[in-house]
């Protein structure tokens, strides 16, 4: 990814450039899905890309502007583009996860992505949403306001996208079909990447392939830091510096200062950094947060540099401290600081109640070559599941399915509450496989036109209690609890007045979250788990919500380009 440096002095070349007016303006971009090879550690290999890039190109729009996009898939690899954090209003045919919203683009294919980024700004980002070719498909969104509308912070020197990512020399495609075969848990990345480079602490990249950063002594800069990566959370730390969080998940926060950060799959944070510390090299550090038992993981940092001008070769680099991987506590305390920058209009009555269960199962493995297919605990194959009901991904789009009324491809059963009711985190049945087999099948739960809708999700320890990062499309909702253990509504505190609104939450190891939303965009609506074993396994599910009244409640027809299955 080529250095993006942008200088709030030169926000009047860039309203020239992309047309920045007060009025919304509508910006064109042409993706095409390319296959490239690159080079890392010593070794080349295929991926997909964007325009032979990777990272991908950059999005840069203002507040309500309208987003065309132009996709053409020249791989042999079906695509589809999902658009992180757009809340998509009214516009559900174009959120991209394959075979929930649309079937995916065929090779030698076409589609056009529409979308207005309504009450919008900050940093959000796009990527595949098929099979796991988000390990290589993925690129930033900037938002900026509108012209003559202030940040509600002193205007930082420049600013910088910060892609945090994985990487793997075998093909993305080919990793996911290795781990569902074998029952077992997926081969662990070779590398973590920070906008695409290894960085040092990894064999053949401590020359060539090290993402530098070089600021001004004094200055203060913005990070817009997004994780990328497939199947793992991660910590983000600079050496000797402190961070502000002032934006997560494209939302003004009230600013917290932190030494560090857990950043998982699917969230984005946006942090000031001063270059206030002696003239000198410093790392900033990518390293692995791992709240689950028994698992194999990369253990190496991906490491970047923090370089300020005047620094010179022969200077030691500062090196960074990450938290321990399995540092629960330094996950709660960031997460106990974000609040919404002003008070919030957090829904008050509820109109459904919901109670989701999440986390592993283990499956009976019936194959008839099981050192080959039954690698998961006791003989099983992993899976998992919400309310213990594991999705089963269907072949034909859930949303042509809906608003068609063409019947077989998805149920309307998904429970408010799990069948089975015990203690999650403390005392699950672990008489695996027997006791952790989940129920399969394609189900939604449907919500009427603007009902006000309280979600709590429960993480459970039926294989091992683990941190979750849950990401609903088409909205931002309040995280309005917080906490470990089992939920109780009777000793639960919540934050109605500023909590945080946000579009990814992880659900922390052992404990729950309570999220609040008003469903008001119709359409049919992905929620699942970012790390993308989860998903593959079946950690999601879908709402379908439906029309209200009148033309700005109810959903358009499909566009006449969409893809058939």
């Amino acid at each position: 990814m080529s250095n993006c440096w942008i200088s709030y002095s030169c926000i009047l070349w860039l309203s020239i450039v992309f047309n920045l007016h007060v009025s919304a303006t509508t910006r064109f971009y042409d993706f095409k899905v390319q296959t490239m090879r690159i080079t890392k550690m010593c070794k080349s290999k295929q991926i997909v890309s964007i325009n032979q890039m990777f990272p991908g190109p950059v999005i840069y729009a203002q507040e309500d502007d309208q987003i065309i996009v132009k996709v053409t898939n020249e791989t042999p690899y079906n695509t589809t583009l999902h658009w992180h954090g757009v809340r998509q209003k009214l516009s559900c045919w174009y959120d991209g996860p394959s075979y929930i919203t649309q079937c995916p683009i065929l090779s030698g294919q076409k589609f056009v992505y529409k979308f207005t980024l309504e009450k919008q700004k900050g940093t959000l980002f796009w990527h595949a949403h098929v099979s796991w070719l988000r390990g290589t498909v993925y690129g930033a969104i900037v938002v900026y306001p509108k012209m003559g509308i202030p940040s509600p912070f002193r205007n930082p020197y420049k600013e910088q996208i910060i892609l945090l990512g994985e990487y793997w020399h075998k093909d993305v495609v080919q990793l996911e079909h290795e781990a569902l075969e074998s029952g077992g848990a997926p081969t662990p990345a070779d590398a973590f990447t920070i906008n695409g480079h290894p960085g040092p602490n990894y064999k053949c990249s401590s020359n060539n392939d090290v993402y530098k950063m070089v600021v001004i002594p004094g200055k203060t800069y913005m990070l817009r830091i997004v994780n990328a990566a497939l199947n793992s959370e991660h910590f983000f730390t600079i050496a000797h510096h402190r961070m502000t969080i002032v934006e997560a998940d494209g939302e003004y926060t009230k600013p917290l200062i932190v030494n560090h950060l857990m950043i998982a799959p699917g969230q984005t944070i946006n942090v000031l950094v001063t270059a206030d510390q002696p003239i000198n090299r410093y790392s900033m550090a990518m390293g692995p947060y791992v709240s689950a038992k028994n698992i194999s993981f990369q253990k190496l940092p991906a490491i970047s540099y923090f370089q300020y001008t005047g620094c010179t070769p022969k200077q030691i680099v500062m090196s960074a401290q990450l938290p321990t991987v399995n540092d629960d506590l330094a996950v709660k305390t960031v997460m106990d600081g974000l609040r919404s920058l002003h008070p919030v209009m957090v829904p008050r009555e509820i109109d459904v109640n919901l109670f989701f269960t999440i986390g592993l199962n283990v499956e009976k493995c019936g194959s008839s070559n099981p050192d080959k297919n039954c690698q998961g605990p006791h003989g099983g194959v992993l899976g998992a599941s919400v309310n213990n009901i594991s999705f089963t991904s269907p072949t034909f789009s859930l949303l042509q399915a809906y608003y068609k009324d063409i019947n077989g491809h998805f149920t309307r059963d998904f429970p408010d509450t799990p069948h089975k009711v015990y203690d999650y985190v403390n005392g699950a049945p672990n008489n695996i496989p027997h006791d952790t087999q989940s129920l399969v099948g394609t189900r939604t739960k449907v919500l009427e036109f603007g009902s006000r809708v309280e979600l709590i999700l429960q993480d459970t320890g039926t294989v091992s209690t683990e941190n979750h990062p849950v990401h609903m499309h088409g909205y931002s909702f309040y995280v309005v609890g917080y906490g470990s253990g089992n939920y109780n509504p009777r000793t639960a505190k919540l934050n109605l007045v500023d909590p945080p609104y946000l579009n990814t939450i992880g659900v922390p190891v052992g404990g729950w979250a309570a999220i609040r939303f008003v469903a008001d965009n119709p359409g049919v609506w992905f929620m699942h788990c970012h790390l993308e074993i989860h998903m593959s396994w079946g950690l999601s599910m879908a709402f379908i919500v439906k029309n209200g009244k009148g033309e700005m409640q109810t959903l358009p027809p499909p566009p006449g380009d969409m893809p058939t299955c």
